[in-house]
């Protein structure tokens, strides 16, 4: 018995070593990108459709080979059929086969064959741009959901070093209490920040914890994995906007998008199938000439043919060839033809109706962006002098309160103020270097390979 609990104990450490020295798997912004971009679901299905449209192309230059079909056939049949030897009927067995091998071809459908594939090439090009635009897609989404999780790692930084500074300045006010330097009070409110500040520490450790879920979540990968990432160096001092808002003009930027962007191009591209299409759909109204040859031989019952033997028969007394030329004209179709005609006007006009109100949306977006970024540029420069400031505000003020010139209020109003102008300008360094990245993807100029903080 002892030994088998002190198996099952040695066994439940080893376990516990393996689990306890398991460490997380470390992500960076750039692993990131890379695992979304395999797992994201929808680009996975772009990229099917991409491929899908790759195999049409493929089917289309097929249609201009021609279509070869062969039979053959074997029948024996039983009956009473009329004999010319005896003149008369009998009950007769005869035997037969057949076989044939023949060809057609299309010589002129309206140029049906060339438009379809003319057409198959501008919907894979609208659906390599679409693959295009979800890969930005996908790198935005990681990189905003990479960087919220940044901001709020900063944040709980702040509120953790806050809560350390408040509960020295407890240990000073309760020390000074004690020796009768203050009064009372100012101990009780100096434990309300300091329980008020705990209580901030904990909502920002709940958003970092959120961000995190968030982040797992678009990067579709193991939800109850153990992940750390990793935080890019994106200090001030270190960090260099790779444009400059003074250099910026707006109209150039707006003309950047429309050529780059590859939701524009993609609808660019379909337009011009929309285009093929009409005209596939006005082909119907031309004749269609085609060409066709076979060769068929068959054999019957020797009865019949009493000196011609299966070969002779088969191979050459029987062996007919034949071509010919075929054209046909659709008189009337129930208006089938007109419908199409219209229907494919309808969707051109919609596909061109779609691609002007995708212009517009890309000069709202990208004026948005372009004045969001030149704000930000100058909210940072606020945030900055605000926080230099406060600090030197903070530092006057815990001069003074040391040496009794100044109350615990006003040392918690400056402590205060100087965490906000910490919060403040955090955020605005972060927003600013999101707002820059969002205005490379409202460009069409995001991609995996750029997207360094």
């Amino acid at each position: 018995m002892k030994r088998i609990l002190l198996t099952i104990a040695v066994a439940v450490v080893f376990t516990t070593g393996v689990v306890l020295g398991q460490t997380p798997q470390v992500i960076t912004l750039q692993d990131a990108i890379e695992l979304a971009l395999e797992n994201n679901f929808s680009l996975k299905q772009a990229e099917n459709n991409l491929e899908l449209a790759d195999n049409r192309i493929i089917s289309e230059y097929a249609d201009f080979l021609p279509s070869i079909s062969s039979s053959a056939g074997y029948s024996k049949t039983t009956g009473q059929q009329f004999v010319q030897d005896i003149l008369a009927f009998d009950n007769v067995t005869s035997q037969g086969a057949s076989g044939r091998i023949g060809g057609d071809i299309i010589v002129f459908n309206g140029l049906e064959n060339l438009l379809s594939l003319r057409q198959s090439e501008y919907d894979k090009l609208s659906f390599e741009e679409t693959v295009q635009r979800a890969r930005e897609d996908v790198v935005f989404n990681t990189a905003s959901a990479y960087l919220t999780l940044l901001v709020n790692q900063e944040l709980l930084d702040i509120a953790i070093d806050n809560l350390e500074t408040s509960r020295i300045v407890l240990e000073q006010t309760t020390a000074q209490v004690e020796v009768g330097a203050r009064a009372p009070v100012d101990q009780f409110n100096q434990e309300s920040t300091v329980a008020t500040n705990e209580l901030t520490v904990i909502q920002r450790e709940n958003q970092v914890r959120l961000s995190k879920v968030q982040l797992v979540r678009q990067l579709q990968i193991d939800p109850l994995g153990d992940y750390e990432f990793e935080r890019p160096d994106v200090d001030p001092a270190n960090y260099t906007l790779a444009v400059n808002a003074e250099e910026l003009e707006l109209r150039d930027l707006i003309q950047e998008a429309l050529e780059t962007r590859s939701d524009i191009k993609s609808e660019e591209a379909n337009i011009e199938s929309q285009e093929l299409d009409l005209l596939l759909a006005r082909s119907n109204f031309l004749p269609t000439i085609s060409a066709s040859a076979s060769i068929s031989t068959r054999w019957s019952d020797p009865y019949f043919l009493p000196d011609a033997s299966f070969g002779d028969q088969f191979f050459d007394q029987q062996v007919n060839k034949g071509w010919g030329f075929s054209i046909s004209l659709p008189l009337f179709q129930n208006m089938n033809r007109v419908y199409s005609v219209q229907s494919a006007t309808v969707q051109l006009k919609n596909a061109e109706l779609s691609l002007e109100n995708s212009k517009l949306g890309v000069v709202q977006e990208v004026t948005q962006a372009f004045n969001d970024f030149i704000a930000f540029t100058k909210q940072l420069e606020s945030a900055e002098k605000a926080l230099i400031a406060s600090e030197k505000a903070l530092e006057t003020q815990q001069e003074r309160y040391n040496v009794g010139a100044s109350t615990l209020i006003e040392l918690s109003e400056a402590q205060s103020t100087y965490v906000s102008a910490q919060s403040d300008y955090t955020q605005a360094q972060f927003n600013l270097i999101f707002q820059e990245k969002l205005l490379d993807y409202y460009l069409g100029k995001l991609n995996h390979t750029n997207i360094e903080f």
